[in-house]
């Protein structure tokens, strides 16, 4: 499955969407460019079984050994389980923390130690989540493979923190790929793709809005 077809899907379905002289405020505070909500994939079928048959291509091609896939709480479970069904792996799901409640599990499925795995998430901006993910797997005495995701910013900061975690992550489509593409299909002017790779580089720095980049 190519980045192209991947970014045209996500751009049809408005999982990506761009509105660079509008932006977005994200939780941070910082003004965004691009929404994203990769959720959107699940409820449009044509969609969905690009994204999953991608992310089972991604897996095959750069994890073979893998031996559980591992989603992230919450957009990854759905995809993690849908793609561990297309490949006939066992699946499950780390939660953001342990329950209060029962087993106290933070870990959801069979888990043994030593186990391969591959985390599947919906998106990477600065690595974090993916991150804590890693770690608690981890712990848990598991041998993590690395981690496929639908998309990706590309930011610096997430590319460092993933790096010195020592995590490899393969994205079907990347923040480069779904502005170009964005430009061809002339959801944006071909003169905001500048724009929005400027925020790519540095999301603190505002300079791009308003075209100054």
């Amino acid at each position: 499955m190519t980045a192209e077809i991947i970014a045209r899907d996500l751009l049809k379905i408005q999982a990506v969407f761009f509105r660079p002289d509008e932006p977005f405020t994200w939780a941070s505070g910082i003004k965004s460019p691009v929404y994203c909500d990769n959720r959107l994939t699940l409820t449009a079928p044509a969609v969905r079984s690009d994204v999953e048959t991608g992310l089972a291509e991604l897996v095959k091609e750069y994890y073979p050994e893998v031996e559980v896939l591992m989603g992230t709480s919450t957009a990854g479970i759905a995809h993690a389980a849908i793609v561990g069904h297309l490949l006939g792996l066992p699946m499950g799901y780390v939660r953001s923390g342990a329950k209060d409640h029962g087993r106290k599990n933070q870990i959801e499925g069979k888990l043994l130690p030593g186990q391969k795995v591959v985390v599947v998430e919906d998106l990477i901006s600065t690595g974090g989540s993916v991150l804590d993910v890693v770690k608690v797997l981890r712990e848990a005495g598991a041998e993590v493979l690395g981690v496929v995701s639908i998309f990706t910013y590309g930011m610096r900061k997430g590319l460092e923190r993933l790096a010195e975690a020592g995590v490899e992550n393969h994205s079907l489509c990347s923040f480069d790929v779904i502005a170009r593409v964005a430009a061809e299909e002339d959801y944006i002017r071909p003169e905001d793709v500048a724009r929005l790779l400027a925020f790519r580089d540095n999301p603190a720095d505002e300079s791009w809005i308003g075209g100054q980049a």
